[in-house]
């Protein structure tokens, strides 16, 4: 990884020459490959392409964020998943047992409970494990000079603070604020406290979890319960005014009270069809009667002209219309309180009709 362009071309060169010599590939290990910049990755893709070198890539970051498009279009990538706790244990008892490589000169056991907490803490990483083994095991034998069992309180002391497995800015952030964000919209309030308790413990920005609730609150809850987005903005507020670790508290009670929200997408599709609309469709005049009178050639332009007071009519409903079909871009649900939201416009539609005596026309503005 601290090789410059100039290295790697002496050893493509190397590659080069074997293979036209021996007729032998080269197999090229690159460990921590996200540290390569675009000008070294561009020298690997000549060689690539030829066959003449076999490239290994080792990261511990997600190359999709870090590798350029060409080399990752001629690569085959492998995710390594944390090991299962089957697996774990398996690694452990052979590292206790093993008296070349291991801890077995020890000859050390570690009772059940000790056991469990040190897999857990672990979160499936080996290394992890076999580091806290060996100090575990160590420490105890330079008390003890005698066959030990590791018990809880060792492990426990050994293990002041659990940190959780979290990378900021990559894979652990985005899947973690994913999970939050659907396990509050999927209503489900225990999920939702749990990610919620795993960023706050890896030190992820609060306000960025705060901001994503007062996002959430208006896509997910929106119409539904109005009551949301004050509720998400309350806790924004707090986070800014408090700090931790006390902001933990408004931003938990705001996460419960989105969770058991009633839930409506309402407005965020509305905005969406209505942008798309913008978009790829023909643009809607401004209908005269709606435009702008406030100068004074503005009535000789026609514009205003038609225009019906809303307040002239009963419950300030007047019969016409402002440009658009009605239901074009909003579909109301019966979702908790857009429930009576959408009564109410049925009601509107109606007193358009009950307040249009003279039959005026309101359909010449309708897209």
């Amino acid at each position: 990884m601290e090789s410059g362009v100039a290295d790697l071309r002496k050893i493509l060169n190397k590659a080069s020459t074997r293979w036209k010599e021996q007729k032998r590939g080269t197999l090229l290990f690159i460990d921590e490959i996200h540290r390569f910049n675009k000008s070294q990755q561009d020298v690997l893709l000549p060689d690539l392409e030829t066959g003449i070198i076999k490239l290994i890539g080792a990261t511990t970051h997600n190359p999709c964020f870090y590798l350029t498009a060409p080399l990752l279009s001629r690569s085959q990538l492998f995710e390594f998943k944390a090991l299962s706790k089957k697996s774990l244990e398996f690694l452990l008892n052979l590292a206790l047992a093993d008296k070349e490589r291991g801890l077995g000169n020890y000859e050390a056991k570690i009772d059940k409970a000790a056991q469990e907490l040190l897999l857990d803490i672990c979160e499936g990483d080996a290394r992890r494990l076999l580091n806290y083994l060996e100090v575990a095991v160590l420490s105890s034998y330079q008390e003890n000079k005698q066959p030990l069992i590791i018990g809880i309180d060792v492990i426990e002391n050994l293990i002041q603070k659990k940190t959780p497995r979290y990378d900021h800015g990559e894979d652990e952030h985005y899947d973690t604020i994913s999970a939050f964000i659907k396990s509050v919209r999927g209503s489900d309030p225990d999920s939702a406290i749990y990610w919620l308790a795993k960023m706050l413990a890896a030190g992820e920005d609060p306000r960025f979890i705060a901001r994503r609730l007062v996002i959430l609150s208006t896509e997910d809850i929106g119409l539904a319960d109005p009551n949301g987005l004050t509720v998400a903005m309350g806790a924004f507020d707090a986070i800014e005014k408090i700090g931790m670790p006390e902001g933990r508290i408004p931003l938990a009670f705001a996460t419960i009270y989105l969770c058991l929200s009633p839930k409506s997408n309402s407005a965020y599709n509305a905005i969406n069809k209505a942008m798309e609309w913008v978009e790829k469709k023909e643009t809607v005049e401004v209908p005269q009667f709606l435009k702008d009178t406030h100068y004074s050639w503005a009535t000789k332009l026609g514009r205003g002209i038609g225009y019906l007071y809303s307040h002239d009519f009963r419950d300030a409903i007047s019969p016409q219309r402002y440009g658009i079909k009605p239901g074009t871009f909003y579909s109301p649900t019966d979702h908790g309180k857009e429930k009576e939201f959408s009564e109410r416009l049925k009601y509107i539609e109606s007193l358009r009709k009950q307040n249009n005596p003279m039959n005026i026309s309101a359909e010449d503005s309708i897209t």
